[in-house]
């Protein structure tokens, strides 16, 4: 059993609450319509136009095709051909067609020729929602990025994925990253669900054991995120850029939430396939969200959850953004689920009085990707509006349970378009 009885008077139990969820996600999805380019889809500015210089990007076009791919399951008109576009765009123009793997931005026009494991962790995601969906094309774009991650990226000898390589798979990167692991794990549980090969969830704990049980919990559950080659921790990495958007400086408490809510996705699956299931996973999960609630949450003295910590628990980068209180909302619905605890009942409505008054926009659409250290909206580390994937989840999540992935849980009656 990995749930337990909610609160009696749960917003989880709620049917306005659920209401509201529904609608504020028919909102964001209304706004992302407008990311499509013919290439795949690009990143919206603060009023939901694409800017004169738009491009179409693998990290977004995969977003934007899982969260389509959800909306679909779901019922919602009006997003398969978004789905389709997307899987095309993926197996077109954003992807190498000489060596394999797939680039950052459409036929590498960013000069950029590197293959990322980040980016291949969210085509994976993107091709297993798909084909949940039965988008054309899906199940051989699926195909493909199996056959990437395992021939180039996956370390059968570390148990984690390697970071990067330069565009002919000569020159890995002598860094290991805990983010991009981070997002591997949450494709490998949709990899599980869309195969049924049970080697995805192997995966992802030997991923969680290394990172989460065994460098997190010895750290008070502070997530550390960079290594060398050797997983010796890089505790300066980044010192002088320490508000890099993937690769930030110290300790970024959002993934504190995020890895905290796959830890309970992968219990829970791992239960649900008969598999050996360590009970630090929820005990774990706890540790990294109380920690992050504790060190993060309004510790300069304003509400809200900060971007960065140094190792003394210091906050470095003040700003706000929305993908952490999304992350950190999600994982409080998936802790009060698992436990029944009413203070997770608590954090999850703080998070979400914060979002609605603070990050949610009634006037442009969409949520305010960044608040300034006095929660006003900024741009230091990510200007406009171009993610959709982090609130969209937000938002559904509490109606699914932990287990299957989120859109076999949404697919669960089998998808019947006629594409």
């Amino acid at each position: 059993m990995t749930t337990q009885p909610l609160p009696a008077s749960s917003w989880l139990n709620a049917p306005a609450h659920h209401a509201w969820l529904a609608a504020e996600g028919q909102r964001l999805l209304s706004f992302a319509k407008a990311s499509r380019l013919p290439d795949g889809f690009g990143n919206l500015d603060d009023k939901g136009q694409l800017p004169a210089d738009a491009r179409a990007e693998t990290m977004n076009t995969a977003r934007m095709t899982h969260s389509f791919a959800m909306a679909h399951a779901m019922g919602l008109p009006g997003y398969a051909e978004r789905v389709a576009h997307g899987v095309a765009a993926l197996s077109g123009p954003l992807r190498d067609s000489e060596h394999g793997g797939w680039f950052a931005a459409a036929n590498a026009c960013d000069g950029n020729t590197g293959k990322a494991a980040y980016l291949h962790a969210f085509v994976a995601l993107a091709a297993s929602s798909a084909t949940v969906v039965g988008a054309p094309g899906a199940q051989n774009l699926l195909n493909d990025a199996i056959h990437i991650i395992d021939q180039f990226f996956w370390s059968e000898e570390e148990g984690v994925m390697l970071e990067s390589f330069a565009r002919d798979w000569s020159d890995v990167e002598a860094y290991r990253g805990a983010n991009s692991n981070m997002h591997a794990t949450e494709a490998f549980l949709a990899l599980a669900d869309v195969t049924g090969d049970t080697r995805w969830l192997d995966r992802a704990l030997r991923i969680v054991e290394r990172l989460i049980h065994t460098f997190a919990a010895g750290k008070q559950f502070m997530v550390i995120e960079h290594f060398d080659a050797h997983w010796k921790p890089l505790p300066a990495y980044n010192e002088d850029n320490p508000a890099d958007g993937f690769r930030p400086y110290g300790i970024t408490p959002g993934h504190g939430f995020e890895w905290a809510r796959l830890l309970l996705h992968l219990e829970a699956a791992r239960l649900q396939a008969g598999l050996s299931t360590p009970d630090w996973l929820v005990s774990d999960a706890k540790g990294l969200f109380a920690s992050a609630c504790e060190y993060a949450w309004a510790v300069d003295g304003a509400p809200g959850i900060v971007y960065t910590l140094d190792w003394n628990h210091r906050p470095v980068v003040r700003e706000r953004l929305h993908w952490t209180h999304a992350e950190a909302s999600a994982a409080a619905q998936a802790l009060l689920k698992r436990t029944g605890e009413l203070h997770y009942e608590i954090w999850y409505r703080r998070f979400w009085e914060f979002c609605e008054t603070q990050f949610i926009d009634r006037v442009h659409g969409s949520w305010h990707h960044e608040l300034n250290p006095h929660n006003q909206p900024g741009s230091r580390i990510w200007g406009g509006k171009p993610d959709l994937y982090h609130a969209w989840q937000a938002v559904v999540l509490p109606a699914l349970p932990l287990s299957p992935s989120m859109t076999t849980a949404l697919d669960a009656g089998g998808h019947v378009t006629k594409w």
